[in-house]
């Protein structure tokens, strides 16, 4: 059992479009209504994968309906939390050469009965779970400390925690510990406040957030790869995905971590799962989720002599890869 959390939950509209021109009328030549949410995406690529898999939502308004609707249709258990405020909706406009312009809403303000009903039922839930994933930005009423707190409060359940958040969220949670947290690259530059521009760059700051807290780091670095820095060792993958082939890079982080806690949750082979997940969730639309028969796993590449001199050339803005 793989339990999520989003405390932000959204439901996400992807139109795919011949080009982006500012000010002009465009026509959609194709549309997408998903449920929306880092932690979501993880969900329902667990459960595309075949695992069990609970998603704790904060839901309200017609949106929150449709969202737990759309998920328990994709074979998602829902635990919502019911809230005054309504769901938010996002938009995502898809172009051919896998360009991405996203609309994110801030999502509604949670009361402070809302954050502690929220926090309670994670504890409820988190003695069956073999991982809890809490991912995403907070809403509005939750402070940076909000997900050290949940972080305790999984751990007193004995459940793992696998964070993938950022801002000053991120540092925050390290104090916590979880074991192990899932930035791309801009996020891990952000976490150490500097530039990365190569792989020796990325292992530095992954091992600097280790030293800060985290129990591994698996970092998504858009068309490069991904790269896993824990106790048992520092491994380096690929998984290339022809530009041609690229349809649209939403919720491919999410499916990449999906990959990683199936498969056990560390070591080379999680790496590969890992790999696999995200370069198959950039071949598919919108943020749709892929199947077994979309992994191709004799693609990947994992090696542990890490090329340090790397140039970092895709960022997480790039829909190439594994971002």
């Amino acid at each position: 059992m793989i339990i999520t959390v989003t405390p932000n939950p959204s439901l996400d509209r992807t139109y795919e479009v011949p080009a982006l021109d500012r000010g002009e009328v465009l026509r959609a030549t194709g549309e997408r209504v998903d449920p929306g949410g880092k932690g979501v995406n993880v969900s329902r690529a667990v459960a595309a994968a075949g695992f069990r898999t609970t998603a704790v939502l904060p839901l309200g308004g017609a949106a929150g309906t449709l969202l737990a609707e759309l998920l328990t249709a994709e074979g998602v258990d829902v635990t919502a939390v019911s809230i005054v405020g309504r769901t938010r909706s996002n938009i995502s406009i898809a172009e051919p050469d896998g360009t991405l312009t996203k609309l994110n809403a801030p999502g509604p303000e949670l009361t402070r009965e809302e954050t502690a009903l929220l926090l309670d039922t994670v504890g409820a839930c988190a003695g069956d779970a073999a991982w809890i994933a809490c991912c995403g930005s907070l809403p509005p009423g939750l402070g940076p400390a909000w997900y050290a707190e949940l972080v305790d409060r999984a751990h007193a359940s004995g459940a793992r925690i696998a964070l993938d958040t950022s801002g000053p969220a991120l540092p925050a949670a390290l104090r916590a510990r979880p074991e192990v947290i899932k930035p791309n690259a801009q996020e891990l530059a952000e976490a150490v406040g500097r530039p990365l521009a190569t792989l020796g760059d990325a292992v530095k700051a992954a091992e600097e957030l280790r030293s800060l807290g985290a129990g591994a780091v698996l970092a998504s670095l858009g068309g490069d790869g991904q790269l896993l820095a824990s106790a048992e060792g520092t491994y380096y993958g690929t998984a290339p995905v022809a530009p041609d082939r690229v349809r649209s890079n939403v919720g491919a982080g999410d499916a990449a971590l999906a990959g990683f806690l199936i498969a056990g949750g560390a070591g080379p082979d999680a790496l590969a799962s890992a790999l696999s997940h995200g370069a198959a969730a950039v071949q598919l639309p919108g943020s749709a989720m892929p199947t077994p028969s979309d992994l191709r796993p004799e693609a990947v590449r994992i090696t542990r002599d890490l090329p340090l001199d790397l140039l970092l050339s895709a960022g997480p803005g790039k829909a190439a890869g594994t971002a």
